[in-house]
């Protein structure tokens, strides 16, 4: 079957793979729309662990089922479903730790296109359907799903880990279409000011419309400089760190409140070394800021309880796609935009019909 791989580090192609085997409690699918995200890109050229000769990538995707396992019994085919990103082995013993997201190994949860076949082919396999697949309510989109399956459901992790309350003053770093919906969860959760970091003119007019209060960019001096200025030197109470470099950790080390301040870490720092914990503004190492480094939180009772903020008119995520392309082969397209990051996009979402 046609599916698009990892040949190598930096170098991705076509690549005809075996279809998948459908296990006792699987499914086989094919998708419907996909969207290539940052981690697709990091996967490709950011280097970090060692990867499987000719992986497919892919892991955000809603897809039609066309076959289920013997033991499966919530899904038939022909369903189609929104297909979590985060696929944790529900039945490893490390769950009962409540270990969702590493329960067996580091980043178990994150399995599609990593260190199982991703959803960039013809078909995919996923091994438990009950535990994953996500059903779609009436009246939701094929864009609204595939915006839950990975975007949604990080954003909304990092702001959760935030700790918010109602009132708090809360910082998002980084406004692409994570920090767009870190925005949307710090308001639903409470959050009375949002201070939010970026510059490109698309992301900026939509993180006001999500609920930022306020955009504040690099260009105009130092972040740090900013936020405590407009904190009256106090600092935010939550600091959601959803892009940027190195420097971003200390940063938010930086402006997060002395013995309240939550940091939460949904973002990705490639390479190795360490990240600099600043020892000044981390009071020597007793100023009571707690941090958070999270994996996006998935399965299939979270991203149904995000569909329902969707059919219930909460959120709309659909806004997040600014391109849509047609055709399994626009994969290779939406990728290369995802790395070059043109100024008008957010998500490139591409659509696959295959009648």
């Amino acid at each position: 079957m046609k599916a698009f791989v990892l040949i190598e580090p930096g170098k991705v192609g076509w690549y005809d793979a075996p279809e998948p085997t459908l296990t006792p409690y699987g499914a086989i699918l094919r998708p419907i729309a996909v969207t290539p995200c940052s981690s697709d890109v990091h996967t490709v050229y950011g280097g970090g662990s060692k990867k499987a000769p000719n992986l497919i990538l892919g892991h955000e995707c809603v897809a039609e089922i066309l076959e289920v396992g013997e033991l499966v019994m919530d899904f038939k085919p022909g369903d189609v479903v929104a297909v979590p990103a985060i696929t944790p082995d529900w039945r490893a013993a490390g769950i009962q730790e409540g270990n969702y997201r590493h329960a067996s190994a580091p980043f178990s949860g994150h399995q599609l296109g990593r260190s199982m076949p991703g959803v960039f082919a013809e078909k995919f396999l996923i091994p438990d359907a009950d535990t994953t697949l996500a059903k779609i309510p009436e009246g939701v989109s094929i864009e609204q799903a595939l915006m839950c399956v990975d975007v949604v459901t990080t954003g909304f992790t990092g702001a959760e880990f935030a700790d918010i309350k109602i009132g708090d003053t809360v910082v998002v770093m980084g406004i692409g279409p994570i920090g767009l919906m870190a925005v949307e969860g710090a308001r639903h959760l409470g959050a009375a000011r949002i201070l939010a970091v970026g510059s490109r003119p698309v992301c900026v007019e939509l993180a006001k419309e999500f609920g930022a209060t306020e955009v504040l960019s690099y260009r105009d001096g130092d972040i740090v400089n900013q936020v405590m200025e407009r904190t009256n030197g106090l600092g935010a109470d939550g600091v959601i760190l959803c892009g940027g470099g190195d420097e971003v950790f200390t940063q938010a080390v930086d402006m997060a409140r002395y013995g309240i301040g939550t940091i939460s870490n949904v973002n990705y720092y490639g390479g190795t070394g360490s990240l600099a914990f600043p020892k000044f503004s981390g009071g020597r190492g007793m100023a009571g800021k707690t941090i958070h480094t999270e994996l996006a939180k998935g399965g299939r009772n979270r991203i149904e309880r995000l569909l329902k903020m969707i059919q219930y008119g909460r959120i709309n995520p659909e806004k997040l796609v600014t391109h849509k392309l047609y055709g399994l082969g626009e994969v290779e397209t939406a990728l290369q935009m995802m790395k070059d990051k043109p100024r008008d996009l957010i998500k490139a979402m591409v659509q696959i019909d295959w009648k």
